[in-house]
């Protein structure tokens, strides 16, 4: 079972063995988010997590026709590999 994404106080995030995986944002304005980090505790990582949690971010952001600009390198790096973001950007 996949841990659920929940979205609270500009950030998304999981709680997996009992730690938080999660990607934060700022709001520039109205109608432009950040988002400046991710994080996913080392005994996490490689499991897609934080795949899972910028996904879910961007698409909260697409569905609210806001401007992207990916200052964190993960979701970068995400929007790179993955075009349809691009649009949003």
């Amino acid at each position: 079972m996949t841990p659920e994404i929940q979205h609270l106080n500009n950030k998304f995030f999981m709680i997996v063995d009992g730690m938080e995986s999660h990607l934060e944002y700022e709001m520039h304005g109205e109608k432009t988010v950040v988002f400046y980090h991710t994080y996913v505790p080392e005994t996490l990582r490689g499991k897609g997590l934080a795949r899972q949690i910028i996904r879910e971010g961007l698409d909260w952001a697409k569905q609210n026709n806001y401007r992207i600009i990916p200052s964190c390198s993960a979701v970068r790096t995400f929007i790179l590999r993955n075009p349809e973001y691009t649009t949003a950007l």
